[in-house]
C-alpha cells in the first residue's frame, strides 16, 4: 500500500560537508527545473535543498533520514533538527508559485529543518539523480522557497554547537592532522586561529588519539596522523567544550 503523506507539513534537509583540498564548508544543494509544455520555455532554473513531505506513519526523524538516503545513499548520518519555518508567505515569490502549482504542492506548508554533517567524498554527485552539487556555504546559488534563511540559520547553529561537542570529526577523515582540524574550525567559524596554541589544546585531549602513522603522498614534511575517540569522549564524566578557540 502507498504511504499517505501529510501534504502541508515537510522536512528540509541541509547537507553539510567540507572539501579538505578546498578547504570549504559546503552545502549540497539539488536544481529545480521546469521548462514549459507549450513552447519550451525555461520558467524555473535554480537550487533548493532537499526536501519532501512527512507520511502519516514516520516520524519526523525518520522522514529526514529518508529524504537524505534518498539523495545521497548514506544512512546513520550526524543529524540535527534545529527550527521549524511557517512563515505564511515562504512558498510565494513568483518562481515558488509557478513550481508549487506544476507540484500541486499545498500553498501553507511548514517546514521542519535538519542539518546532516557528512564528508563530501562520500556522495558521489556525478551519478546523482536529483544533479546535487556542492556549492560553498559563502557563495550559494540563486535559491528557491525560503532555503537561504533555512542555510543561514542552520550555518548558524552548525558554529555554535561545534564549539559545544566534537560534531566537526564527522566532516573529516577517520584519520587527520592537527592542521586537518585547525583548517575546518577556520573554515566553518571565519576566523584565523593560533596554530601553536591551538595544537597545544588539541593534543592534551585524551579523545584525539596519536596514530602510529603520518601523511603520504604529501610534497613537504609529513604530518602526525591522529584520529578521534567517540568512546573515550562518551564515557568522560564532565563532557566540557571541545576545545576554546
Amino acid at each position: 500500500m502507498k504511504n499517505k503523506l501529510i501534504d502541508n507539513i515537510s522536512v528540509d534537509c541541509v547537507v553539510f560537508g567540507y572539501d579538505t583540498n578546498t578547504k570549504s564548508l559546503n552545502v549540497l544543494l539539488i536544481n529545480r527545473y521546469l521548462e514549459s509544455k507549450s513552447n519550451n520555455e525555461i520558467l524555473v532554473d535554480d537550487y533548493v535543498l532537499t526536501g519532501y513531505h512527512v507520511y502519516e506513519d514516520e516520524t519526523l526523524d525518520e522522514s529526514a533520514a529518508r529524504v537524505l538516503e534518498e539523495l545521497t545513499g548514506l544512512k546513520n548520518i550526524y543529524k540535527k533538527q534545529f527550527k521549524s519555518f511557517g512563515d505564511p508567505n515562504r512558498l510565494m515569490n513568483d518562481k515558488d508559485l509557478i513550481w508549487v502549482k506544476n507540484e500541486d504542492f499545498n500553498f501553507r506548508t511548514i517546514t521542519i529543518a535538519y542539518y546532516f554533517l557528512l564528508k563530501t567524498e562520500d556522495v558521489a554527485v556525478d551519478k546523482n539523480k536529483y544533479k546535487a552539487k556542492w556549492f560553498p556555504v559563502n557563495n550559494l546559488p540563486e535559491l528557491g522557497f525560503d532555503h537561504k534563511q533555512i542555510i543561514l540559520e542552520a550555518y548558524e547553529d552548525l558554529k555554535n554547537k561545534c564549539l559545544q561537542e566534537p560534531i566537526i570529526f564527522e566532516l573529516l577523515p577517520d584519520k587527520f592532522t592537527i592542521n586537518d582540524v585547525q583548517d575546518l574550525y577556520q573554515s566553518i567559524l571565519s576566523i584565523e586561529i593560533d596554530n601553536r596554541n591551538f595544537r597545544r589544546k588539541l593534543i592534551n585531549k585524551k579523545y584525539i588519539i596519536p596514530l602510529d602513522e603520518k601523511q603520504v603522498g604529501v610534497s613537504k614534511r609529513p604530518a602526525q596522523l591522529y584520529m578521534f575517540s567517540k568512546d573515550i569522549y562518551d564515557k568522560m564524566f564532565q563532557k566540557n567544550y571541545l576545545i576554546s578557540i
